[in-house]
């Protein structure tokens, strides 16, 4: 029996993965920086949760530690085959994870950076089974990637790589968690996105991303709703016709948080692609992601 844990920026999801990537169950935790650094530390919270969602699990579904064969960790950042590393959303520079979760359970743990792992679950399961040069973009609290050429995962052997979220589309452009200004990411992120709307539409701060998503669902023909999807959606072509110029896919898939404005901001993306990709016969599809938030879990297993 394998465990997948997907750890993000603002959740920490642990599954029960069954043969073909089927899930069997899972439990997930909000992550709340600010209230968790007030109690404990990020790492310690990080162990303590996975740790009861495990416990949880096995409950559930009849198993004990023994049966575990294997954990698989997927993170944000450039993780190494022990450690968490370079965590810019949740300020962790590197946390030892591998060995305290092996003692624990007495089996094997592996860690791959999130994007990837989601691409693998997706290529292997899920939306881009059928395509054998493609990308995945995981839009949401920040930005993870995956690239396949060949049919096979771009994986570098020094560090994670393709962080297509930390490339600058815009030197003068907002500070980005990474502490470089305009990356992909600050103008991409589902919670920037977020940020941008509350501000500009007035919204309530403490409205809850779903809120938000009905909000602009239900107000798309609003002139202040249609000049906020009208810029996000043209940073986002910027930064994907880069990506097709430089790598192109047959199919770019959508997963987070992206993935439930698919019918907002897919059709529009499709045509601005074609203002600023240098192949002007670009065929390439863009797909909204068949395992959405569970694809990091399901990918975990398979690294």
């Amino acid at each position: 029996m394998r465990i997948g844990i997907d750890i993000g920026g603002s959740h920490i999801a642990t599954g029960i993965v069954a043969e073909r990537g089927k899930l069997l169950s899972k439990e997930t935790m909000d992550i709340d920086l600010t209230a968790i650094m007030k109690e404990t530390n990020i790492e310690d919270f990080i162990l303590e949760t996975i740790d009861r969602e495990i416990g949880i699990l096995l409950e559930r579904c009849n198993y004990s530690k023994s049966d575990i064969s294997k954990i698989g960790i997927a993170c944000p950042g450039n993780p190494t085959k022990t450690a968490l590393r370079n965590l810019a959303n949740l300020h962790i520079e590197k946390f030892e994870i591998a060995g305290k979760l092996e003692e624990k359970y007495g089996c094997n743990v592996k860690i791959k950076n999130d994007g990837k792992c989601a691409g693998l679950a997706e290529k292997e399961y899920g939306s881009l089974v059928d395509y054998e040069d493609c990308m995945f973009l995981c839009i949401g609290t920040g930005v993870g990637s995956a690239v396949f050429l060949n049919g096979k995962l771009l994986d570098p052997k020094e560090n994670s790589g393709f962080e297509l979220g930390h490339c600058i589309i815009d030197k003068d452009g907002e500070k980005c968690n990474c502490g470089n200004n305009g990356c992909f990411e600050t103008f991409a992120s589902m919670k920037r996105f977020k940020a941008r709307a509350i501000k500009r539409l007035g919204l309530d701060e403490n409205i809850v991303a779903e809120e938000v998503q009905l909000y602009i669902r239900h107000n798309i023909e609003k002139n202040d709703v249609k000049e906020l999807v009208d810029e996000y959606t043209t940073n986002v072509a910027i930064g994907l016709a880069n990506y097709i110029n430089i790598f192109e896919p047959e199919a770019i898939s959508f997963g987070g948080s992206f993935a439930y404005y698919q019918d907002i901001f897919l059709p529009i993306l499709n045509e601005k692609i074609k203002k600023y990709v240098f192949n002007k016969n670009n065929k390439t599809k863009l797909l909204c992601a068949k395992l959405m938030n569970d694809a990091g879990m399901i990918g975990a297993i398979e690294i």
